[in-house]
């Protein structure tokens, strides 16, 4: 269905950056989700917001923001301790950065039984292009920064 208006409460909370909204700006990823969490035989949608919705709003005014650009040791720490639903991630309006996909959480599942190491799962991961992701983790966020633009029927 098309999300025109964010909740947070419908969020999921053991999650790659723990509870929120998640955005992508690639839309085949987009649409990889809506197919995985359509119900059999439902209509997949893909929903597109604008963000920030004004020139002059900055991502770092007084917003607090955690951004990974590459799969690293804090990233790989940041997942772990949110999938697991430890606490930590409460501190941040908004956290981009890689998708835990399923190539990706093969070797982080690897990690989390302690077959690999943190270096090991790391330089596994080096290998894997990240899908991108936007997690916004504040509802207040939500409501005076996204706009919804549209909605697209996947088939």
């Amino acid at each position: 269905m098309a999300i025109e208006r964010p909740d947070l409460s419908f969020s999921r909370k053991k999650t790659d950056f723990g509870q929120g909204f998640y955005v992508t700006p690639i839309k085949e990823q987009a649409v990889n989700w809506a197919r995985r969490f359509s119900y059999k035989g439902g209509i997949c949608v893909v929903s597109t917001y604008a963000f920030p919705d004004t020139p002059d709003v900055k991502l770092s005014d007084n917003i607090r923001v955690l951004e990974f650009d590459s799969h690293s040791f804090e990233w790989l720490d940041f997942i772990t301790n949110c999938r697991l639903g430890m606490p930590g991630d409460e501190t941040w309006d908004l956290v981009i950065g890689g998708v835990a996909n399923d190539k990706v959480f093969d070797t982080i599942q690897l990690f989390f039984d302690k077959l690999i190491t943190a270096e090991a799962a790391i330089a596994r991961l080096r290998y894997n292009k990240p899908n991108f992701q936007y997690c916004f983790k504040k509802q207040t966020l939500i409501d005076k920064h996204l706009r919804f633009k549209s909605a697209e029927v996947i088939k």
